[in-house]
């Protein structure tokens, strides 16, 4: 797999829009870190680990649904394998004038973009949800 983040996110993505409970994939620390970032925004419900049938860890993210309607709206990946997009601390972009989140990849691990700007650091924009 060329881009594991991007598959964790079109899985997420894929199940709010089909309304399901649970989105399962193969573990990693990337991705369990962006998973607990969308928990702490509001966009997931919960976050989980466990194991298939062949003995692999995995991630298991519980949606959040309001009113019957999905709590993400859209996820994309920005920064991709093929084209890295690095941005400077008084650059980070704003999504939907503040209604969305950016996640970014900072010295310092990572962060929202709000955050990363609090504290002047800057980095690869992973993802911007909203």
């Amino acid at each position: 797999m060329t881009d594991p983040i991007s598959d964790f996110l079109t899985r997420v993505r894929n199940a709010s829009r089909a309304v399901r409970d649970e989105c399962v994939s193969p573990y990693s620390k990337m991705k369990h870190a962006i998973a607990s970032i969308l928990k702490d925004e509001g966009f997931i419900r919960d976050i989980s680990e466990g194991t298939d049938a062949r003995g692999h860890k995995t991630l298991i993210v519980t949606l959040k649904y309001v009113d019957g309607m999905a709590a993400i709206n859209e996820i994309n990946r920005v920064s991709k394998p093929g084209r890295r997009l690095y941005t400077k601390a008084t650059e980070i972009p704003r999504v939907l004038n503040g209604l969305g989140v950016n996640i970014l990849s900072t010295p310092k691990g990572l962060m929202i973009g709000s955050k990363a700007r609090k504290n002047k650091l800057g980095g690869e924009i992973l993802c911007n949800v909203w």
